[in-house]
């Protein structure tokens, strides 16, 4: 995406990208960062993972549950209206608690979410 062009997305307009039985998600990329609207179904696992990419998390609508390092150790249970900052090369794993709708902002944008080589959540 060239630095100087102005862009205009509605979220509503813009096809879901199934990504696995339980979670959907639409994607704004600019050059410097990603927005995205993660849907997940009650019960969904995002494993254990982590990225160099520095990740806002925000609940609009739902719960999730975090386990945060690589022992897991650290659980935040996240509801609407709240955000979690996890910085790059963190652990984190979680559950959706309820059906969950949340805006993730990633800095650098997620090259393996737009070449869909994020095998992680794909397996399911």
């Amino acid at each position: 995406m060239a630095a100087d062009k102005v862009t205009f997305h509605r979220w509503n307009d813009m096809a879901k990208e199934k990504v696995a039985d339980g979670l959907d998600r639409r994607l704004i990329c600019g050059e410097k960062m990603m927005l995205a609207h993660v849907y997940i179904k009650k019960g969904f696992v995002v494993p254990k993972h982590q990225h160099h990419n520095e990740q806002l998390t925000y609940i609009l609508e739902g719960a999730l549950r975090f386990w945060i390092g690589e022992d897991g150790k650290e659980v935040i249970d996240l509801h609407a209206g709240e955000v979690l900052v996890i910085p790059g090369n963190v652990p984190h794993k979680a559950e959706a608690l309820e059906d969950t709708l949340d805006v993730d902002v990633f800095s650098p944008p997620r090259e393996d979410w737009l070449a869909k080589t994020d095998d992680y959540l794909r397996q399911k």
